[in-house]
């Protein structure tokens, strides 16, 4: 189970922070101004989605930095073409002469997607931050990375520049069923939390597991039940949540396919909605979504809600313009067909050089 919020108000640089409820763990998608989290926050990330470097997604790599540096951590970041080198560029802006005296060491894997390949460089605290060996080149078959608790997906978009697009997709959400705990006479307690990371981790029916509690004078008193029995009395499996995450997209007939196939059926999509359709044209020359493109997109993919963010500055005021014109298609009241929303402006701009 996770929270899930945008980092920032809708006309401020994008960003969305995925925590999972019952561990020490968080993800970020864009890497923009996240001084609204706090420390606490920030060091729960251990994973982190950029879509592309230009400002707006990537300044608050520094300060990501500066909060972890001096730690034991592994951050894991992922990025288009050309992000290792953009990493790298970063932390070698610093002089790091004196990290030779941390007890803690800080690393960063740093993947760039680009296509159908992905290459992962590895950087160290304690080697100052150089890049460690060449990169390793693997395939890229669209998964980003697969944990016992999620995947996530990626998919290269258009914005002038390569983008990538994410897909979240939690692994299937273990529940307790209080009413059978009672009945067998089991307490609640972290010793649940244990349980559910070894159903989810596939270990066999026959894995002991350790139920423990204090008593009443504070003593740990335990006893061992095996996993099959405990996951077949006590446990309700159900599937997890998708989400996905768009932004800085060209409002292009090639792109609305990707974005279209990466966010079906997801159960929450954060996407840009950077203008109204009305100003289509300064959509398409910025490389933007507008609001009913945005709409139109969520309810093909048969996406369930629909979150809109990274509003152009100038509609300041007037979100509710934004937000009525991506709702209008959104639920199916705006009909436009694919070539009036995505072909015909574009080859109008085109045209118009």
């Amino acid at each position: 189970m996770f929270t899930v919020f945008p980092i920032n108000d809708l006309f401020s640089d994008p960003g969305v922070y995925l925590e999972f409820k019952y561990r020490h763990q968080a993800l970020l998608f864009d890497l923009g101004d996240i001084h609204r989290l706090t420390p606490r926050q920030i060091l729960k990330i251990d994973y982190i989605f950029v879509s592309h470097t230009h400002m707006d997604h990537f300044i608050g790599f520094d300060h990501l930095l500066r909060i972890c540096l001096g730690r034991d951590k592994r951050l894991h970041l992922f990025g288009p073409r050309g992000f290792l080198e953009h990493v790298s560029n970063r932390l070698l802006s610093y002089n790091w002469n004196l990290v030779n005296n941390y007890a803690n060491d800080l690393a960063i894997t740093a993947v760039e997607i680009d296509s159908g390949r992905r290459l992962t460089g590895q950087f160290s605290c304690k080697s100052s931050f150089k890049l460690q060996t060449p990169p390793v080149e693997e395939d890229f078959d669209g998964v980003l990375i697969k944990t016992p608790y999620f995947t996530m997906k990626g998919a290269i978009l258009d914005h002038r520049i390569p983008v990538l697009a994410f897909r979240f997709e939690e692994e299937s959400r273990v529940n307790i069923k209080k009413n059978a705990l009672l009945e067998m006479s089991l307490p609640t307690g972290p010793w649940l939390m244990d349980l559910k990371e070894l159903i989810l981790k596939g270990h066999d029916d026959t894995c002991p597991v350790r139920i423990w509690w204090r008593d009443g004078e504070r003593r740990i008193r335990e006893k061992w039940a095996l996993l099959g029995e405990l996951r077949d009395r006590l446990v309700v499996i159900k599937g997890g949540r998708r989400l996905g995450y768009i932004t800085d997209a060209l409002g292009s007939p090639a792109n609305a396919g990707k974005i279209v196939e990466l966010v079906k059926d997801t159960d929450q999509l954060f996407i840009e909605a950077t203008f109204l359709h009305g100003d289509i044209e300064a959509a398409l020359k910025k490389s933007h979504l507008t609001a009913r493109q945005a709409g139109a997109l969520a309810r093909e993919a048969g996406v369930k809600n629909l979150n809109l963010f990274h509003f152009s500055p100038k509609y300041r005021g007037q979100e509710d313009l934004l937000n009525r014109e991506a709702d209008r298609a959104f639920r199916g009241e705006d009909t436009a067909d694919w070539e009036t929303l995505f072909l015909r402006p574009l080859n109008n701009v085109i045209q118009g050089g």
